[in-house]
């Protein structure tokens, strides 16, 4: 674990998620870069919604419909409600979850809340993604490298301003998992939709790189696909969040919004 104190003079990533998504764990700092951003880009918070209803459902479908029962969540943020492990222990009590982050709000939470069943279990590792090594010797410790895990990477590659290094980092984490793994992952993209004035994003990305400790990049949409390939990209492939396998009485009611998704089964 990390002894980084949490500094509270400056927004950061976990925190502004958190306050989107209507949390208590933020700061004044978050909330007025979260204001600011939200006034350029109201969709915003919709957006972070639907990250969280894309991991819902995509850990539900791999544990209710192709048999997961290990997951390795990196760049978890603060504990919401339908964390991982709990969507998953739901479903099979005996899953397992390696939580990776590096926040230290979100440590500090993290070993308070993200406590899993007695069948299954739970681990957060207080380490920084880039360290690959690290963190897959940590997770091996909880999961089985011999059986299928599944990978979830949501809302996290896009604050690498390098595409080249997020593709490379996400690719070692990839190659290490065995076959019949999965790779979920969420984040923005640079796309024309209809909802959204494009010179009014930027502007609220301008704002981010300003007021948030961590920078932000959005992907276009082809840099975005490449995250899967070599892999099997499960129906209906890579599309915006809320079009990702919605329910039926949510169908021909969706929003398109320019935050892409995707679900790829490793061969």
């Amino acid at each position: 674990m990390t002894d980084t104190p949490i500094d509270t003079t400056v927004a950061h990533t976990a925190r502004v998620w958190n306050y989107w998504l209507g949390g208590k764990d933020n700061y004044p700092v978050d909330r007025e870069v979260g204001d600011r951003i939200r006034k350029l880009f109201p969709q915003v918070a919709e957006a972070a919604r639907g990250d969280r209803l894309f991991l819902r459902r995509s850990v539900t479908h791999l544990v209710r419909d192709e048999g997961v029962r290990q997951f390795l969540d990196i760049g978890t943020g603060l504990p919401t409600a339908d964390n991982t492990h709990e969507v998953a222990q739901r479903i099979a009590p005996e899953s397992r979850v390696v939580y990776v982050d590096n926040d230290p709000l979100v440590l500090t939470h993290a070993r308070a809340l993200l406590r899993g069943t007695d069948e299954g279990g739970t681990r957060f590792i207080g380490s920084d993604l880039r360290d690959t090594a690290a963190v897959l010797a940590a997770a091996r410790e909880t999961l089985d490298f011999g059986q299928p895990i599944g990978l979830t990477l949501m809302g996290t590659m896009g604050h690498f301003g390098d595409v080249e290094e997020a593709l490379d980092i996400v690719r070692t984490y990839v190659d290490a998992l065995p076959s019949g793994s999965y790779l979920a992952v969420c984040d923005g993209v640079d796309a024309h939709v209809e909802p959204v004035q494009e010179e009014n994003l930027a502007e609220a990305l301008e704002l981010w790189q300003e007021g948030v400790a961590q920078e932000y990049h959005m992907r276009s949409v082809e840099d975005f696909t490449r995250y899967f390939d070599g892999l099997h990209l499960v129906d209906p492939g890579v599309v915006s969040v809320y079009r990702w396998r919605p329910e039926p009485a949510e169908i021909g009611k969706v929003t398109d919004l320019p935050q892409y998704c995707g679900l790829a089964r490793k061969p």
